[in-house]
């Protein structure tokens, strides 16, 4: 029954495509948002700097990925307009970019029984190579989506860390909890393919 709980995800999306994506890249174009500047595509080998990395004994982290037959600038236009995400992210169930300050944004998590909120903030942005976040208030998470141009495909590769609640804790072992979870977010990479070659194909 538990596993089923932590399972079930939210009832699908409608669809939508690229020419109806919000106008939320100016996010990631703001005045006084600088992206980082790279002169190369190389992402680094850590997946999170030492200055956000809390303790590692109270965190589970996951590494997925899935190569996609799509531009990456198509692949980072999509990812890139983060209050699309619930289309293919099914345990996200809303992200809401804050009017007042675009750095921050709201997200919503709701899976069977289970529900989250969390406001979180970016923390690096590397047009078509990398968006990375981290939570400043609810549920303790970070994450990353990097971006792999393979030249007639793109890997979109996506890590999540996060906080396990001390009463989530002593329900199921971590394990129990990370398989999951990685499994949960290995789906949504392939609805991302999915919506993505769609997304394409209609373009």
């Amino acid at each position: 029954m538990l596993l089923e709980k932590m399972a079930k995800v939210l009832h699908k999306k409608p669809g939508f495509c690229r020419q109806n994506l919000t106008t939320n890249h100016q996010f990631f174009q703001k005045p006084g948002f600088s992206p980082v500047k790279s002169p190369q595509s190389r992402v680094p080998s850590q997946e999170f700097p030492l200055s956000i990395t809390k303790k590692m004994s109270d965190w589970l982290e996951h590494s997925v990925q899935v190569e996609v037959a799509i531009p990456i600038e198509l692949a980072w236009e999509l990812w890139s307009d983060l209050e699309q995400m619930p289309r293919w992210m099914k345990w996200i169930e809303s992200v809401h970019i804050l009017e007042d300050n675009p750095d921050l944004s709201k997200w919503k998590l709701a899976t069977g029984g289970f529900e989250f909120s969390w406001l979180s903030r970016i923390l690096k942005v590397i047009p078509n190579q990398i968006i990375q976040w981290e939570s400043v208030d609810g549920l303790p998470n970070r994450g990353a989506v990097r971006f792999y141009d393979r030249h007639g495909s793109s890997i979109v590769k996506l890590t999540i860390a996060y906080g396990i609640p001390g009463w989530l804790g002593q329900l199921m072992d971590n394990l129990f909890l990370g398989k999951i979870v990685e499994s949960t977010i290995q789906a949504d990479l392939e609805r991302f393919k999915e919506y993505a070659l769609k997304c394409q194909a209609n373009s």
